[in-house]
């Protein structure tokens, strides 16, 4: 659904210039902007290495629910493998801007009794650390789907029609999926002064 969201922006950005989607199935979108590659093993994207150069930003929206999870199946999932691809991607393009989507509550202590916010806090810590031009950490909390889209959670669709009332009453914690995908944009060009970003920045980054 995050996925989705943001790739809509960019293709409706002027500012996008190309996209390049990575997908394990055809997301189903067709534009002159977009390229699409079906693969379908994160872990080792050695096969598609040499096209994946020459990119200026790469928004990761890939996660999963630690619902049921125990914390060694979350860690590969959300650690393991949003780590590898990002090493990959800092070597082949230096000047890259990586935008991770993690999470409202996410714990860069480290050492919280939540787990997913523990393995969530050392992948932000880790990101920040290797050598792209920027990182931004996106902890969005609730987010309103962005209207037609195929991919949209029951849950959110059933609570759509609530976003007014939960935009006032907790606006430090509601945003679009428009919002979020107009700040990943923008923090290609911007230099915003923080690298994690609560609720609060990601609507101001999407203004500027």
């Amino acid at each position: 659904m995050v996925g989705e969201g943001v790739l809509l922006e960019c293709l409706a950005n002027p500012e996008v210039e190309q996209v390049l989607a990575i997908n394990r199935k055809p997301c189903g979108v067709t534009h002159p902007k977009l390229t699409e590659i079906i693969h379908d093993q994160f872990y080792d994207l050695s096969a598609i290495e040499s096209q994946l150069t020459n990119y200026n930003a790469c928004y990761f929206c890939l996660g999963v629910s630690s619902v049921g999870m125990k914390e060694e199946a979350y860690r590969r999932v959300t650690y393991d493998l949003t780590l590898g691809v990002a090493q990959l991607l800092s070597r082949l393009n230096p000047d890259m801007v990586f935008c991770y989507v993690t999470g409202a509550g996410t714990d860069s202590t480290e050492l919280g009794k939540s787990m997913w916010a523990r393995v969530k806090g050392k992948t932000e810590n880790d990101l920040l650390k290797l050598p792209f031009r920027k990182a931004f950490m996106f902890r969005p909390g609730y987010m309103h789907p962005t209207k037609g889209a195929k991919n949209t959670q029951k849950y959110y669709r059933a609570l759509s029609w609530l976003y007014p009332a939960l935009r006032r009453l907790f606006p430090k914690h509601v945003i679009t999926l428009k919002e979020l995908g107009r700040a990943m944009i923008h923090s290609v060009n911007t230099d915003y002064p923080k690298s994690v970003l609560e609720v609060q920045d990601i609507i101001q980054l999407a203004k500027k």
